[in-house]
């Protein structure tokens, strides 16, 4: 038994490396989102002449795959090539964000800001810690990954830590634990909309909570947190002391103890942060509120203050960082802050040359139906297959899963299978309450491995940061663990919860009828 485990891990650590190689010989990311976009092409030129039995849930007609190597199709594709680019979400989103967190790097903020938290922080608590950060910025939208990510690198390399495991645990946080939170976001009435749609397709009477899973995601938050803190300190971390940190780090912060002019400067700085953070709170608590959605609620996707997630924390990282500057010396005029913006966007190149192929591939599977196409075939076959309620929320789980290795987005994914397996499982008397959990487990677990999520291309710049040769292969190997084990764990975690009758959420229950 004592020799066992030495064995298992050679074989987990010989399979990510045999993944790590694959990976890294594929072409350059932009270059294979490029061979994708013809790939899209050929074999929506190869299904358009072909009759598929089923129902686009989107317009109740008929789903056919369009032709997107016909005359139309090309020259519209041209004509909105720079509009696919330039409204592309993530491009919008990674730049206004770092334009603040530049500053804050720039001026040495958030450098001074890391050295003390870890100052009165224990080394050993740095995963779980980074990973819970992760879980809670799901609150904020997609700001955990322009904002989280990179510090998780930041604070493991501060700590004498691989940054590189850093990085990954925030990732695993930010984005395969996406349905774990503890704090509500825009996200649960999104799901919650869509699924009490799919709903009434077979009973008009079903209304849902907006929080019918919210005590689940809160449970699986802890999961997620464990999970991750064993995976990275005794698989991931072990695994990349072999990868040499080789990338320019002069900048990065060290544990040296804070200077008189950085004690003071930080002291101000994080004044002025509270005292912005304060006002925000204060103009957003009342009913009448202009953060407010016109119905009043805050946490809405229609509510302002969710709509400017990505100025404020722009905002959140800029003053701070000019305060901290000015009082520390850092800063003796303008162009101190403008050179921190331009450092930041100097750093982001390959990131936009990548965005731009994403952009354009993205444009062309959506128009294709392709993705339409495999998510109500592998739906009909689960269908067909009437498996006992355990069995099939287990395949719902992997087929999400599976469908999101190729569509990114978590509501339009649902809004296509929630009109199928929503009153599919009804008629196997499980609820829709339970069918949306089973689903943001698949959504979620799969987001971390797959170069099709539009944020996945600028991890791989993060890591590149520290260790230069980083490419597909080193970031799908360094994530491989956390994905199997959450998709695997996360997917038992829910059907014993279920088996004990734990509560789903708020007004929410396992079977239908309730």
């Amino acid at each position: 038994m004592g020799d066992s485990k030495p064995v298992k891990s050679s074989v987990v650590q010989r399979a990510l490396a045999a993944v790590e190689r694959v990976g890294n010989k594929l072409p350059d990311p932009a270059v294979l989102f490029i061979a994708l976009l013809f790939i899209v092409w050929v074999l929506s030129w190869l299904l358009s002449g072909i009759s598929f039995d089923l129902v686009d849930p989107r317009s109740g007609e008929p789903l056919r795959v369009v032709n997107q190597l016909s005359g139309n199709a090309l020259t519209t594709f041209f004509s909105v090539m720079v509009t696919n680019f330039t409204h592309f979400h993530p491009v919008g989103v990674v730049l206004v964000a770092m334009l603040g967190i530049g500053v804050a790097e720039h001026t040495g903020f958030i450098n001074a800001g890391l050295r003390a938290m870890m100052a009165v922080t224990a080394r050993w608590l740095l995963t779980p810690m980074v990973i819970l950060v992760g879980i809670v910025s799901h609150t904020a939208v997609d700001a955990g990954y322009v904002l989280v990510i990179p510090l998780g690198g930041i604070i493991f390399y501060a700590a004498g830590r691989h940054p590189l495991a850093g990085i990954a645990a925030a990732f695993a946080g930010v984005s395969g634990g996406f349905s774990a939170n503890f704090v509500p976001s825009a996200l649960d009435p999104m799901l919650q909309g869509i699924s009490q749609a799919g709903a009434q397709i077979l009973d008009p009477a079903v209304v849902l909570n907006p929080l019918n899973n919210y005590f689940f995601t809160t449970a699986s938050s802890l999961l997620i947190v464990s999970l991750g803190w064993f995976l990275t300190d005794k698989v991931v971390e072990p695994r990349l002391q072999s990868s040499a940190v080789d990338g320019d780090v002069s900048d990065l912060p060290t544990m040296e103890p804070l200077a008189v002019h950085e004690r003071r400067g930080l002291r101000i700085a994080l004044i002025a942060m509270l005292l912005g953070i304060a006002l925000l709170i204060a103009t957003s608590l009342p009913a009448g509120s202009a953060w407010r959605a016109p119905d009043g609620e805050l946490t809405s996707g229609a509510a302002p203050l969710m709509k400017s997630i990505v100025p404020l924390i722009f905002l959140l990282f800029l003053l701070p960082g000019i305060v901290y500057g000015v009082s520390s010396g850092s800063i003796r005029s303008s162009r101190d802050m403008i050179a921190g913006m331009t450092k930041a966007m100097t750093g982001m190149g390959y990131y936009l040359v990548i965005m731009f192929f994403i952009a354009q591939f993205i444009y062309a599977f959506g128009q294709s139906n392709l993705g339409v196409l495999l998510a109500l075939e592998g739906a009909e076959i689960l269908q067909k297959l009437a498996l006992p309620g355990g069995i099939t929320i287990t395949g719902i789980v992997l087929l999400t899963g599976i469908i999101n290795l190729f569509v990114g987005s978590a509501s339009a994914k649902w809004a296509l299978l929630a009109p199928i397996f929503v009153p599919m499982l009804m008629q196997l008397g499980i609820s829709p309450d339970l069918a949306q959990a089973a689903y943001r487990i698949g959504d979620s677990s799969t987001n971390i491995i797959t170069p099709l999520m539009p944020y996945f291309p600028l991890v791989v710049v993060f890591c590149q940061r520290y260790v230069k040769s980083t490419g597909i292969g080193t970031v799908t190997a360094m994530m491989l663990p956390y994905s199997v084990s959450f998709l695997v764990l996360w997917t038992i975690f829910l059907l014993l919860y279920w088996a004990i009758g734990l509560p789903l959420g708020l007004q929410a229950t396992y079977g239908y009828p309730a």
